[in-house]
């Protein structure tokens, strides 16, 4: 046996070029690249349609007047931070920009959609399935981290994801969804 086919036998088996262990993370990264982009900009239109009226939304007046039925104090206010989190959030995770902090914005919108929404049973149109679904892909996102098709492997930071930054995340996003809901709805 030559030594070449030796040697790249070896390199395949250790996760050298063309190794399946290579193509596995090249997999992961393009099916997390998917996913961020998919529910970001999901999200990032859903907030435009808030704030702007675009993409045939309500605008910001008529959000406002959605939180104030609901129960919300300052409803301008709830109106243009949901908003503004849903778009600038939303964006975040789609480019894969400060991935795990865009993931705690948008598992705080999504549990307060949730507490809204929960008497309603499961399924849509009334129901929390849509909203669970984004909850969990944040979740999923915050927690693994951004892949390698992200802004933040261009950020002067540590360029690493840890678990417990993507745990401290959720936690965040999870604790202002409960300040939100006990402070400023009825």
């Amino acid at each position: 046996m030559p030594l070449s086919t030796s040697t790249s036998t070896h390199d395949a088996a250790a996760g050298g070029p063309g190794s399946p262990l290579v193509s596995a993370q090249y997999g992961g990264d393009i099916g997390l690249l998917l996913l961020r982009c998919a529910v970001g900009l999901t999200m990032a239109v859903h907030g435009s349609q808030k704030l702007f009226g675009w993409f045939n939304g309500a605008g910001l007046d008529s959000t406002a007047g959605f939180f104030a039925s609901d129960g919300y104090s300052a409803p301008k206010v709830m109106a243009t931070v949901a908003g503004l989190t849903e778009t600038l959030c939303g964006l975040g995770l789609a480019i894969g920009l400060l991935t795990p902090l865009a993931g705690a914005g948008i598992v705080g919108i999504m549990l307060n959609a949730i507490a809204m929404k929960w008497g309603n049973g499961f399924f849509n149109p009334a129901g929390i399935e849509y909203d669970l679904v984004l909850l969990t892909a944040a979740v999923s996102l915050a927690l693994a981290g951004p892949g390698r098709f992200a802004v933040d492997h261009v950020l002067p930071v540590p360029r690493t994801h840890r678990l417990s930054h993507g745990i401290t995340a959720v936690t965040l996003g999870a604790v202002a969804a409960a300040v939100v809901l006990v402070a400023l709805h009825d």
